[in-house]
């Protein structure tokens, strides 16, 4: 049971780049994810090398955006360890920046000049339509309309969100000890 309580929390600085990688090649999310770092890669490399790889990456990146229904640029701002588990309809502007470890849900828009943090949930239909900064460890409700910032650890649900009083940070310890008083 302690092993449970201590489990650690998911960074919001330090990219875990496992949970970007695929089980098995038809997991169109992962794939997805795997050409635009593929071509970011490559185009830093530069050279002809670099050139005609970015170029074999390119073709990768559209087959994969076309199966997967979406919208996020190839010269995007995402930081390692993102999570698409059904990444149909997920629009991302070029000019937003995504921190590590975050969860992006079906549907979500996210405009241009938006600064998400580290370990982010951004559920299903949610809409980000302002130049807005989300703190870390955020989490933004389904069908959400945020307009405002969110600061971390606070949730934001409604249309147009509203934020919701962040958790008090008491461990499961300081919880046990007071119900075995």
């Amino acid at each position: 049971m302690v092993e449970s309580i201590t489990k650690s929390v998911v960074s919001a600085t330090e990219p875990d780049w496992s949970r970007e990688q695929a089980d098995k090649w038809w997991e169109p999310n992962c794939q997805l994810l795997k050409s635009i770092r593929n071509y970011q890669k490559w185009q830093q490399h530069g050279g002809i090398l670099g050139y005609f790889l970015c170029r074999l990456n390119i073709i990768y990146y559209r087959f994969w955006s076309v199966v997967t229904a979406t919208d996020i640029p190839i010269n995007c701002k995402i930081e390692g360890g993102l999570i698409l588990p059904h990444p149909n309809g997920v629009v991302i502007h070029p000019t937003a920046s995504i921190g590590p470890n975050c969860l992006i849900l079906q549907q979500v828009t996210i405009v241009g000049d938006v600064k998400i943090g580290g370990h982010v949930d951004i559920g299903a239909g949610a809409k980000i339509i302002r130049s807005v900064t989300i703190g870390d460890h955020a989490l933004i409700g389904a069908n959400a309309v945020v307009m405002c910032d969110v600061p971390p650890g606070a949730t934001a649900v409604g249309i147009p969100a509203k934020i919701i009083e962040k958790k008090t940070n008491k461990s499961f310890l300081e919880v046990e000890e007071k119900l075995l008083k």
